[in-house]
């Protein structure tokens, strides 16, 4: 009875440390940090663009994305080619008006909803 009590005390207690959920309705729309833009469609297609580079929202590099959990997955079209890059983020906070994403090496971006 006691391996019982126990084996359902640890499942319970990793049944909360479960990850992040976020709302994807949230991510959709156009976000912004500092020059670089980039936007969520609900359709699950997206565009980035950075003014810094002299790149206008018309001329941005689309994607298209998924949500699981808290691991954002955009998936880059090469240009001229078939191929496809994976680009894989963590997204730390989601809410209706900010979001901030880590990349794989470790670089936090901090964006505001337009």
């Amino acid at each position: 009875m006691k391996k019982i009590i126990f084996t359902l005390a640890v499942l319970f207690l990793f049944a909360g440390c479960d990850k992040k959920k976020f709302d994807v309705a949230d991510l959709y729309g156009k976000w912004q940090s500092g020059t670089l833009y980039e936007k969520y469609n609900a359709s699950g297609n997206g565009s980035t663009w950075d003014e810094a580079d002299d790149v206008t929202e018309e001329e941005a590099q689309t994607f298209t994305w998924e949500l699981e959990k808290e691991t954002l997955t955009r998936y880059h079209q090469m240009e001229g080619s078939s191929g496809v890059v994976p680009k894989t983020f963590t997204i730390k906070t989601l809410t209706a008006t900010t979001l901030v994403y880590e990349t794989s090496g470790g670089k936090t971006f901090t964006f505001t909803k337009q």
